[in-house]
């Protein structure tokens, strides 16, 4: 009976402890493993279907697990950083517990691996934009002539950019692009901001972080870049604004301007027909008057 009991008591505990899972997202990751001698898998394509098969046992047994990017190359700097053997299962365990609380992960859900893989991925470059634009912005160091953190700055002016924009938007749910082309490296980041019924606007903590930090660079560092929002209502067209960096803040485009952009591709510059059901629009005042050009006090639609 004890033994029993004791046997019990086992399988509750191993319910309450949640794991992480290094995961191996593509091919050529998959292959920088191989040259371990104890990494035993032979084909990537096996190699994710014996995860999946884990990840389905251990939330069948209600088990929660965390899953990881596994980087190759990041586990051999982080074995040499700590004088550790890389052929060794147990130091790869060491490094995905590290992951775990550093790296990009996602809870998994019981969802395919065929849709966890690319939202794994998605998550890696979101952090990596962040960790990035972050940087950028810390290296601008103080104004020479007021002694401001220009940084600091440039995020708060951002933070109260997005948050008029959320505010002078009309009903429905929001999806806001902002890219900055002027910087090393193109940076792009995504804010969803979905209406409720109570008329809030709840956002990701996270994402929201990662979005106004990118709009700070373009800001701050008067690169080349914009804004895009769309908005989705039922019963509505989908509504689409734009807005350029210019002069530390964002000058609205015209309607004819957002359709211009929308629907010519960016790589040729070939024509792209308009999506239907879809209104190109003047963004409304955000009462900004940091802001230069001419600000659209009501929405210009443009077929």
């Amino acid at each position: 009976m004890a033994h029993t009991d004791r046997q019990t008591m086992r399988r509750v505990l191993r319910r309450e402890i949640a794991g992480t899972i290094g995961l191996l997202t593509d091919d050529h990751d998959f292959h920088a493993m191989r040259h371990y001698r104890s990494f035993t898998f032979d084909d990537h394509v096996t190699y994710l279907r014996e995860v999946e098969s884990l990840l389905k046992t251990r939330a069948l047994q209600g088990i929660h697990t965390t899953v990881a990017l596994f980087d190759p190359q990041e586990y051999a700097e982080f074995c040499a950083v700590q004088g550790l053997d890389p052929d060794v299962p147990a130091h790869r365990g060491l490094f995905t517990a590290e992951l775990a609380t550093t790296g990009p992960t996602l809870p998994y859900e019981g969802q395919p691996l065929a849709d966890l893989v690319p939202a794994l991925v998605d998550e890696a470059v979101r952090q990596a934009t962040w960790e990035y634009a972050a940087t950028l912005l810390a290296r601008l160091g103080t104004c020479a002539t007021c002694g401001e953190d220009l940084g600091r700055t440039a995020f708060h002016r951002a933070s109260d950019l997005v948050a008029r924009i959320l505010d002078s938007a009309p009903p429905g749910d929001r999806h806001l692009v902002c890219s900055v082309t002027g910087t090393p490296e193109t940076l792009v980041a995504a804010l969803h901001a979905d209406r409720t019924t109570q008329g809030s606007s709840p956002l990701d903590d996270a994402e929201a972080l990662e979005f106004t930090t990118v709009l700070a660079v373009g800001l701050a560092t008067h690169s080349p870049g914009g804004l895009v929002m769309r908005t989705t209502a039922p019963g509505a067209p989908d509504r689409v604004y734009g807005w350029r960096m210019r002069d530390n803040g964002l000058q609205p485009l015209t309607a004819g301007e957002v359709f211009d952009a929308y629907c010519t591709d960016a790589e040729s510059g070939d024509l792209i027909a308009p999506e239907p059901g879809v209104d190109y629009c003047t963004p409304p005042d955000l009462g900004d008057h940091e802001d230069t050009g001419r600000q659209g006090p009501t929405p210009d639609h443009h077929h």
